[in-house]
């Protein structure tokens, strides 16, 4: 029997990296023939799983600061797409999964050039700028949630609701999770895949007033490298209990740990965090494309399924609303109630039947 070829394009930051990660990890299980291109930012987070066959391109966001930045980021994506394309030539898939952002545009224009099939990947409540400008193209557009914004009419008819993509451990783990006690707070402080340096900056003063207000907490808290010395000496003078640590690919270990997160609002670790069953707050990144982070967090926030603090907030609101949250455990376990409603435990199964599908339509 013939292995089928699928390639899954990725990189940018982890909130593309990392579903493509999870499903490339499934389907390599599979019977298939699997490759995985990227940039040299999703190299460096996917080298060391060295049973992914990986393959890095060039590629670059469209960058209108300035005309000079503008031709030259111009110029690095017709040199992706003219190496893409010679790359298709000779490792032509069957099927190509875009998992969104600029590094999967030129493999997908590439496809499309060749007419090799391909389907994108939509995880935020609205649509990011490759796949709108791919949403021509594509097959099919597979989304987290029905609620995205930004489809034209006309192509509503290729929207596919299939959930998020998240690291099968993760659904596994989750699921035996059971009400989280807040006799002691347990906070977990990620910044997303490049780290929030103003988490390093803000957060430490709220701990310390909630150590001062005799709220018993432990913290495990994300930076930057550069910050680690400052953020371990704040932590000692003020006996907060601490861990700190970077970026990290075993971030599971910190999900059991923790009884609250405090997160940037990426579509992927609130995937994560929503399947894991763990209360969150989310500080959206204020310059993200199209305010995409605000959109996620408010989401979860009407659906009852976390918090929301803007950055502009941290000050004045966060204190206060953590305060709350130990001290009125109904906040939580309305969160909770709220989460374990959701579920993605059928997500590979759902993506293997559509890929498998669109592989064996006639066009």
């Amino acid at each position: 029997m013939i292995r089928k070829k699928i390639l899954i394009a990725t990189g940018g930051t982890g909130g593309h990296v990392f579903p493509a990660y999870a499903l490339a990890n499934y389907l390599k299980g599979k019977n298939y023939d699997l490759q995985l291109t990227t940039d040299s930012r999703g190299y460096f987070y996917l080298k060391k799983h060295k049973s992914l066959n990986l393959v890095k391109l060039p590629s670059s966001p469209l960058e209108k600061k300035n005309l000079f930045k503008l031709l030259f980021s111009f110029l690095v994506i017709m040199f992706s797409i003219i190496r893409s394309l010679l790359f298709l030539l000779n490792n032509r898939p069957s099927i190509i999964f875009g998992m969104g952002g600029y590094s999967s545009f030129p493999i997908c224009i590439a496809a499309s050039i060749l007419r090799i099939k391909f389907i994108i990947y939509e995880n935020n409540l609205i649509i990011g700028k490759a796949n709108k400008y791919l949403l021509p193209f594509a097959k099919k557009i597979l989304v987290s949630y029905e609620e995205l914004e930004g489809i034209p009419e006309k192509y509503k008819s290729k929207v596919i609701q299939i959930g998020n993509i998240v690291r099968e451990e993760i659904i596994k783990t989750g699921q035996s999770i059971s009400t989280n006690k807040l006799d002691n707070l347990k906070i977990l402080i990620l910044g997303g895949s490049q780290a929030a340096k103003v988490f390093a900056e803000k957060l430490p003063q709220i701990l310390k007033k909630l150590k001062n207000s005799k709220i018993p907490i432990k913290v495990y808290q994300q930076c930057q490298k550069g910050q680690n010395g400052k953020l371990i000496e704040f932590y000692q003078n003020y006996k907060v209990d601490c861990e700190v640590f970077n970026f990290t690919d075993k971030i599971i270990k910190y999900y059991s740990k923790s009884n609250l997160v405090i997160t940037r609002s990426g579509a992927s670790v609130l995937g994560e965090l929503i399947n894991f069953k763990i209360p969150f707050i989310s500080i959206p990144l204020p310059t993200s494309a199209d305010n995409h982070q605000y959109k996620n967090a408010e989401f979860y926030l009407k659906k009852g399924c976390g918090f929301i603090v803007e950055e502009k907030d941290i000050d004045h609101e966060l204190y206060n609303l953590i305060k709350r949250i130990f001290y009125e455990k109904s906040l939580v376990n309305n969160i909770l109630s709220n989460q374990r409603q959701y579920s993605d435990k059928n997500i590979f199964i759902n993506l293997k039947t559509y890929i498998e599908k669109i592989i064996n339509e006639k066009n």
